[in-house]
């Protein structure tokens, strides 16, 4: 086994890929997983690095996830490990450089496999309630200065309450940390408790229709929307072959941007263009439950340096995969709720005039596909894919759908 080289970091570790049913969005999770092993494994095999979990309508506590106590048997409590709890310590397994009890030291990004959790049908059950801990935990990932450090997700006094001879060593040994090499990480884990990994990717695969539920702004705002059938769209006349390349993706190595991580980026190099578009979009949104905050402009501007655009034509697709990905997935509603504070026009007109004003490009030419390639199919030379501008068209269905329906949302 080998990593492979990521083609760029995503902003968030957190991903809803969205859309009808049959589109390949857990497909997508899987292959992106096979990306960092060698070509050669079987697609049979279970990949090391991909754990597929169908979510059940029934959850609604995250013990369905993570875990719990039980009481029941001679031998005192133990903790009812999950498929997740053991996929997050094998993923800290490889991100692991060196470990004491009070302190783990993480290897380079570059070192470390990217570990790819895929939620199968995620809204099947309310994603707030069973979802919960992740959410709250997700929030506090940080790096500094290259080190990584998180709030635990499953804290040390959890493992602390259980009896030493059994309770513990009976952990250990479902969480697959016997053998001496493991020592050092799991005294950490006794005494700080197990955080989120840093090379964690979650992926959760969504459907709307009558069975699934809605997804509070909570939750959108800390994840990283793929409207797939847009991103990722099915070519039937490329069903055997295609040209077209799924680009590599990687965990993100930033938390919060500072002056100097912008400094990298050729097409805005203080953050000064993309406050003013983000200031420009929230200017429509005040007044209404859609406006933005501080976390709406970090995550722009990871964005930018994720992607870090060569120019202004690229700058400004980073800015249309942002609406499409943090900004319309949190505006639903009907004719009264989508009406400005002054009550002059509805959002997304509103919207919709930002956009042209601010996309010089968008009527003229098309933009730069920032997830996916062309690659010559005997040379193997990989070239810029060029695609029609995504916002613009999804806020001209949105609006038509509000004027027919007298209710719009974002979701296919």
């Amino acid at each position: 086994m080998q990593t492979i080289v990521v083609d760029f970091s995503l902003p968030k570790p957190f991903l809803l890929l969205a859309g009808i049913s049959g589109t390949g969005k857990t497909r997508f999770v899987r292959e992106q997983a096979a990306l960092h092993w060698t070509s050669d494994l079987p697609c049979n095999d279970d990949l090391p690095n991909y754990c597929l979990i169908p979510v059940r309508p029934d959850w609604h506590e995250p013990s369905d996830l993570l875990g719990y106590i039980s009481r029941i048997g001679p031998q005192g409590a133990c903790y009812v490990v999950t498929k997740l709890l053991i996929f997050i310590v094998d993923a800290w397994k490889n991100a692991m450089f060196s470990v004491t009890e009070n302190q783990l030291v993480c290897k380079e990004a570059t070192d470390m496999i990217p570990y790819w959790l895929c939620l199968d049908e995620m809204n099947l059950a309310p994603v707030e309630q069973y979802f919960a801990d992740y959410l709250s935990v997700l929030e506090s990932r940080k790096w500094e200065n290259g080190k990584y450090s998180c709030h635990p997700l499953l804290v040390s006094d959890t493992i602390k309450g259980l009896d030493q001879e059994h309770g513990q060593k009976t952990l250990r040994k479902d969480l697959k940390l016997l053998g001496t090499e493991y020592d050092d990480l799991w005294n950490y884990f006794v005494s700080v408790g197990i955080p989120l990994p840093p090379n964690l990717i979650v992926a959760g695969t969504v459907n709307m229709d009558e069975t699934t539920h809605g997804f509070s702004r909570k939750v959108i705002d800390r994840a990283f929307t793929i409207d797939f059938g847009v991103f990722y769209p099915n070519d039937f006349d490329h069903y055997f072959k295609s040209s077209i390349r799924h680009k590599t993706l990687g965990f993100p190595v930033l938390s919060q941007v500072t002056e100097a991580d912008l400094a990298t980026v050729v097409a805005d190099k203080d953050g000064a263009k993309s406050i003013a578009f983000l200031k420009a979009i929230n200017d429509e949104l005040k007044g209404t439950p859609f406006e933005l905050a501080y976390r709406a402009l970090n995550e722009l501007l990871l964005a930018v340096v994720s992607f870090n655009p060569k120019d202004d034509a690229e700058l400004q697709a980073v800015w249309d995969d942002f609406l499409m990905s943090k900004v319309l997935p949190r505006i639903d509603g009907d004719t009264e709720k989508l009406k400005k504070a002054d009550h002059t026009v509805d959002v997304l007109t509103a919207l919709l005039a930002v956009i042209e004003e601010k996309f010089e490009y968008i009527l003229n030419d098309q933009r730069i596909d920032l997830l996916r390639e062309e690659e010559d199919s005997t040379t193997h030379i990989r070239t810029t894919l060029m695609i029609d501008w995504r916002a613009k068209p999804k806020l001209e269905w949105m609006k038509a759908r509000l004027e027919l329906n007298s209710f719009t949302t974002f979701w296919p």
